[in-house]
């Protein structure tokens, strides 16, 4: 064995044998340093130093109860802490919008969240334990585990799939291409495997063992060669006659719900629409869309006639804006409004209403809370401060656009769910995303929130456009690449063409039908590995 090889052993002997707070923060450090993983570091490699520290953790759980089970989920839930915590301290920006209400939630926030979240590592470091085999198959097992953890988060009470493993896989854009094949849960999968491939290097009865790792390069070189072609193969292409303007206002959050601030927000939006961006350019003229961000105004649009009609006066012969807005339940005459919806309108160059989408998947403590009579009751209250909570859509459909592809309306963090992009049938020709990042400052936060948007057009083969208040507005094309983008707390505006869809990918007609097989394969080859002890 060579010197390096001995030292590898020795730092893995170190970490199997450890226990109690040393452990713990092995675990924790080695969660917080995987976080570079994530946008906008993207260093991806570092997994390939932290991944096999799993491994090690759960190696070393034999010992303890339950056959490990407990102590592996206990080192489990320690990584995710580590892991998210530094992936979103941005969430605490948003409790000091408004400070004097919220900042004293501001350490639940930045915390809570994290130790919430961590259970779904623990759990799968827990089931990973349960059916560890001896050798190269646990790196099957634990890849398998943790992408059902990471599934379940994404889907339980709500979900909060952020920063899933496996968008360490998706900088440089070739290895995103095969999220096209697999989707992010078969990335994850991936990329668990891939990183966690040289916890085998100190396996001493183990033949060859730098097979695995080079297996896993392997993989990684594949995908990034498929990565190519696909990009080779699908150059931006343009939709004929849809020119795109998206303004992204830099509103101050306490602007955007401050009533008072009606006048001084409109004469904003207008003008900053209107700019001309060169010594052509005729300001709005030259866009058929005209493109405005999440919630953007301090009231109800369609209730206030005068906005309407400066809308009207702004938008040229066959232009239509699609903004979005808190809009108001159809009530009768004099009952006052208590809830409302947060909604995408599109209206047309007259000031009509052609459209209008609801938000489906609401955010859990920002448009409404769990059990939300009782926690009101007991004083507390989301970040939006809408009595009641916002009010649920009921079902997301592509919208029609007048002499424009119909588009896939996203609001926000539903661009974060992969289930929430599934076109089925009722294929659009692109995605609208309008999100308010506003909240979260000048943060980590809006790179990942673009990173994972961006990410939904290459599984589903659709361009992507996106508003956002403070930044990162963007214009995707349908293998990820980004056209144009105003960066993070710019005001501005952003002039565009409409890249074209190409065909519906494999994910977009299969589904995470595949990756359920993989795994289900994955988990008997390891459950078979234990039963007969094999090494691999």
């Amino acid at each position: 064995m060579t010197a390096m090889g001995r030292k590898l052993r020795d730092a893995a002997q170190t970490i199997i044998l450890s226990w109690g707070w040393r452990r713990m923060l092995i675990a924790g450090l080695a969660g917080a340093l995987s976080s570079l993983a994530m946008a906008p570091f993207n260093l991806w490699p570092v997994l390939f130093v932290t991944f096999p520290v799993m491994v090690w953790l759960i190696d070393g759980a034999g010992a303890g109860r339950f056959n490990g089970v407990t102590s592996a989920a206990i080192a489990g839930w320690w990584f995710g802490f580590g892991y998210f915590v530094p992936g979103l301290y941005w969430i605490g920006y948003a409790f000091l919008v408004d400070a004097s209400t919220f900042g004293w939630l501001l350490p639940f926030a930045v915390c809570g969240l994290p130790a919430y979240l961590a259970l779904f590592p623990a759990a799968g470091f827990g089931l990973a334990r349960a059916i560890w085999p001896r050798g190269a198959a646990r790196i099957l097992a634990l890849a398998a585990a943790l992408t059902v953890s990471e599934w379940l988060r994404g889907h339980v009470l709500t979900g909060f799939p952020w920063n899933a493993f496996g968008y360490a896989l998706t900088e440089p854009l070739a290895l995103a291409q095969t999220a096209s094949l697999v989707g992010l849960w078969g990335l994850t999968f991936l990329g668990v495997a891939i990183f966690a491939a040289p916890a085998v290097l100190i396996d001493g009865k183990a033949r060859r063992p730098w097979l695995v790792p080079l297996a896993a390069v392997a993989v990684l070189v594949a995908m990034g060669a498929y990565g190519s072609l696909r990009l080779a193969r699908h150059p931006t292409v343009l939709v004929d006659g849809v020119r795109l303007r998206i303004m992204q206002p830099d509103v101050a959050q306490d602007e955007r719900f401050n009533y008072s601030a009606k006048a001084a927000v409109m004469r904003k939006y207008l003008a900053l629409s209107d700019r001309a961006t060169g010594p052509q350019a005729t300001g709005v003229g030259d866009a058929t869309i005209l493109i405005w961000p999440e919630s953007a105004f301090p009231f109800f649009l369609t209730r206030e006639g005068d906005a309407m009609a400066q809308i009207a006066d702004l938008l040229p012969k066959g232009t239509v804006l699609i903004t979005g807005a808190v809009r108001a339940p159809d009530l009768p005459p004099g009952v006052p409004v208590r809830r409302a919806y947060n909604s995408i309108y599109l209206i047309g160059d007259d000031g009509s209403v052609l459209s209008v989408y609801d938000k489906l998947h609401l955010v859990p403590f920002g448009e409404y809370l769990p059990f939300q009579d009782l926690m009101e009751k007991l004083g507390f209250q989301q970040l939006t401060r809408v009595h009641g909570g916002f009010i649920p859509g009921t079902r997301r459909r592509p919208i029609a656009i007048p002499n424009a592809p119909r588009a896939l309306p996203l609001i926000c963090y539903e661009a974060i769910f992969p289930s929430d992009a599934v076109t089925g049938e009722d294929r659009p020709g692109w995605i609208i995303n309008l999100t308010n990042d506003g909240w979260f400052g000048i943060s980590t936060g809006p790179y990942q929130h673009l990173q994972q948007a961006r990410l939904r057009g290459i599984e589903e083969g659709l361009p992507l456009v996106r508003a956002a208040n403070t930044g990162i507005s963007a214009v995707v094309d349908p293998v990820g690449r980004i056209t144009a983008r105003l960066g993070l707390g710019v005001e501005g505006v952003l002039d565009a063409r409409l890249p074209a869809a190409i065909p519906p990918t494999p994910y977009a007609r299969f589904g995470d039908g595949p990756v359920a097989i993989i795994l289900a394969i994955a988990f008997l080859l390891a459950i078979r590995r234990r039963q007969t002890g094999a090494d691999f």
